[in-house]
């Protein structure tokens, strides 16, 4: 079967995967693409490594946003496809080689067929760290061009390709990121006295954040303090002076986020003055619920509801952190998943994505894009 131009796109992209701030060949990647477009349609603005795109539109009245992001993720690629990542070490893990080859998809249909209203796409890199919507957001470019609403799709290996998902309201969490740094006084292991263990403090604190979940947070709200990384110690023989913990946390309401945050205040303060160290905590990015506009987001289900070949699913709520939370507090708008079916989720070194779904995500996108411009 004939591979998809845009799938053949995403192909390209997926074997150049870069972290955040640092997407050059992507950005070089995307600019030699739209070069191939006709250019009296485009007016294409660089910021840092992401870009500007706007299509002039016939007759204008509004313009309508849409938002895909670039960066990879440092993981170590384990697909065994043809077209793995050539960057060791990193992997487009959370398809941002899809969300960028469908933008490419729509810009080129667009340009060729443009609507009424003007069109800005937008390229961003740092999703995953340390987040490039909300200075995006604030840049002068943005100011000049800023959208009326503004879409995103993020995929979803969970449902089957032809599937979307998504709600009114809430549908991604409140996240931030969560460095903890220890300091006690390192010595030989077999004269334990004249130290302080900081794998010890580490351990009981590791412990003890275990409980500000289930002992601080309403049961009828939701959050996750999860704890993924602990750095400490050197050689097996030298007591540990420092430690490093590295985790995330996830809530539903803003309300949930401040008393997490103070519990674990109060809780590294007593690891403090129990273990006799230093305890510094680093919040990292901090993302912003992804808060669907409720009229938009009826309405877009609705549309898409009535498009053939493709199943409507309303969802619940997720864990999941996106930084496009930012422009949807400042812009009406909108995000949906795009299934893409794949045995291993979002963030695995096996994930591989149903390029079905690229097709899928095109036709509709561009489809309501038009019947919103009408």
């Amino acid at each position: 079967m004939e591979l998809h131009p845009f799938a053949e796109i995403r192909r390209s992209l997926h074997q150049i995967p870069e972290l955040g701030f640092q997407e050059y060949k992507t950005q070089a990647f995307i600019l030699n693409y739209l070069q191939s477009l006709e250019q009296e349609k485009l007016e294409i603005k660089l910021w840092k490594t992401g870009i500007f795109v706007k299509i002039k539109g016939i007759n204008p009245v509004k313009t309508i946003g849409y938002r895909a992001d670039m960066d990879g993720l440092p993981i170590k690629e384990e697909t065994g496809l043809t077209y793995s990542s050539t960057h060791e070490g990193k992997m487009h893990a959370c398809g941002h080689d899809f969300h960028m080859s469908i933008a490419l998809g729509l810009i080129s249909h667009f340009t060729a067929n443009p609507v009424n209203d003007h069109l800005l796409f937008i390229f961003q890199p740092a999703e995953e760290g340390p987040g490039g919507a909300e200075p995006m957001l604030k840049s002068d470019i943005m100011k000049e061009w800023k959208p009326d609403m503004v879409m995103a799709l993020h995929i979803a290996p969970e449902y089957p390709a032809g599937t979307i998902a998504t709600k009114e309201g809430l549908l991604f969490a409140n996240t931030s990121e969560l460095f903890i740094d220890l300091k006690g006084k390192g010595g030989h292991a077999a004269r334990p006295h004249e130290a302080n263990d900081m794998i010890i403090a580490a351990c009981m604190l590791i412990t003890q954040l275990q409980t500000v979940i289930s002992r601080n947070v309403d049961p009828l709200d939701s959050a996750v303090l999860t704890i993924g990384k602990l750095t400490a110690g050197t050689v097996q023989n030298i007591i540990a002076e420092t430690a490093r913990i590295e985790g995330t946390i996830r809530t539903l309401s803003g309300e949930s986020m401040v008393r997490v945050k103070e519990r674990l205040q109060s809780i590294v303060s007593g690891i403090e003055t129990g273990y006799s160290c230093e305890a510094i905590i680093d919040y990292g990015a901090m993302y912003h619920q992804v808060y669907n506009d409720p009229a938009l987001s009826r309405e877009f289900i609705d549309f898409a509801g009535l498009q053939e070949e493709i199943e409507v699913v309303e969802c619940g709520e997720a864990m999941t952190g996106e930084d496009f939370g930012y422009m949807l507090k400042e812009i009406p708008g909108f995000m949906f998943w795009l299934g893409v079916g794949s045995d291993y989720g979002l963030h695995h070194s096996k994930l591989n994505p149903d390029e079905k779904a690229i097709e899928t995500a095109i036709s509709l996108s561009a489809s309501y894009i038009e019947h919103k411009s009408s």
